[in-house]
């Protein structure tokens, strides 16, 4: 039987997101929040929806959406992780870029990408085929960290004042749609060079 009252729309169930990503450390997080600001400040007449500066991450793996955060899901991704074994690297951020879509995201990216952030996608790429946690395998890999939506024109790519972020580990985080921020279920380092 429903608990719905006759007439009321049901809610709609929650989104859950499960992705592996970098979350930068608070000296990086600072840079890239002034990278934000100065490039809202560049499009005054833009209509931009800003991401908050404790949401910034770079994907590495998206895991999927469900109803529900699955524990078999974030089992199966933890064990994933568990197996990877990667360096750790510098990440430089150095132009402003946008994708297509209805809310184009407005991100920072690199104009060239680290072999070792490359090798932490295949690596854990790999070990999440094994493990089988769910998500479509992923064709490209376009590593970036999320500023603003846009909703006008997209802004033209722009070189920026590079931002290096050192990157010392990786983690898995859920996130529900709608409620802002996210959770780590999990943090990996990556070795020492």
């Amino acid at each position: 039987m429903s608990s719905v009252p006759p007439g009321a729309r049901a809610r709609p169930a929650a989104t859950h997101r499960l992705f592996f990503a970098l979350v930068p450390d608070p000296a990086t997080r600072e840079r890239l929040a002034h990278a934000g600001e100065t490039f809202a400040a560049s499009r005054p007449d833009a209509r931009l929806r800003r991401v908050h500066p404790a949401r910034y991450h770079a994907t590495v793996h998206f895991l999927g959406s469900d109803t529900a955060l699955r524990p078999d899901r974030v089992a199966a991704a933890v064990a994933a992780a568990d197996t990877v074994h990667s360096a750790s690297f510098t990440w430089t951020l150095d132009r402003v870029a946008s994708f297509h879509g209805r809310q184009p995201p407005c991100v920072l990216c690199s104009a060239a990408v680290p072999a070792a952030l490359q090798e932490l996608w295949h690596a854990l790429g790999h070990a999440l085929r094994l493990t089988g946690p769910g998500g479509p395998p992923e064709r490209g890999f376009i590593p970036h960290v999320t500023l603003a939506y846009s909703q006008g024109p997209v802004p033209e790519p722009a070189a920026i004042a590079p931002i290096v972020w050192p990157v010392t580990d990786f983690a898995l985080l859920h996130s529900v749609a709608g409620q802002g921020g996210y959770r780590s279920l999990g943090r990996w380092a990556l070795a020492q060079e």
